[in-house]
């Protein structure tokens, strides 16, 4: 013999009980507390005293570029930071694509350095793109310049020495933008 199974629908009561209640945000709950405290008796109090204060912590590479840079501004695009890095290189001397992304914060970011200073040619201030240069000390974006031969004249100009398409004594002219900004 053969039962059959009805399916019962369930109330309007009972499809209410089982849904969850609605979540509240998160500004609207409050945090667990012990009896007897309160939120301003569970913070670390600082001292009053002037000659115990902490110092305030220095300032990030971008923060740095942002005091640099006239204008103030702070929501600044990456590439507009490096074009700003790569201003502040000195006369003879050159960094490496993986320097300025390190000044940045962002070390793993040397080929988006490398695309920046392709994108040079469009910023409104110039910039030097000649000055950068891969980790060896290699002449790699020097395909980027019309003629090929410019980048390696523009750095001889500044008296740097320059060997099959590669710097000679690389680390005398080295700029590492992290410690000198």
């Amino acid at each position: 013999m053969a039962t059959s199974k009805k399916k019962i629908k369930p109330t309007a009561k009972a499809t209410a009980a089982r849904k969850p209640a609605p979540k509240k945000a998160a500004s609207a709950r409050k945090p667990a507390s012990r009896p007897g405290t309160t939120k301003s008796s569970l913070r670390p109090t600082a001292a009053k005293s002037s000659s115990s204060r902490t110092p305030e912590p220095a300032p990030s590479p971008r923060e740095k570029l942002s005091i640099l840079r006239p204008s103030g501004q702070k929501e600044d695009s990456f590439f507009e930071l490096v074009h700003e890095v790569a201003r502040q290189i000195p006369r003879g001397r050159v960094t490496s694509y993986g320097a300025i992304a390190a000044a940045l914060g962002t070390r793993l970011s040397a080929r988006m350095v490398g695309w920046a200073m392709n994108a040079c040619h469009l910023s409104k201030k110039p910039v030097p793109a000649h000055r950068v240069v891969n980790s060896l000390g290699l002449l790699t974006g020097r395909h980027h310049f019309q003629p090929p031969e410019k980048m390696q004249q523009l750095l001889e100009k500044e008296g740097i020495t320059i060997k099959n398409d590669k710097i000679v004594d690389f680390k005398k002219h080295f700029w590492d933008p992290a410690q000198e900004m």
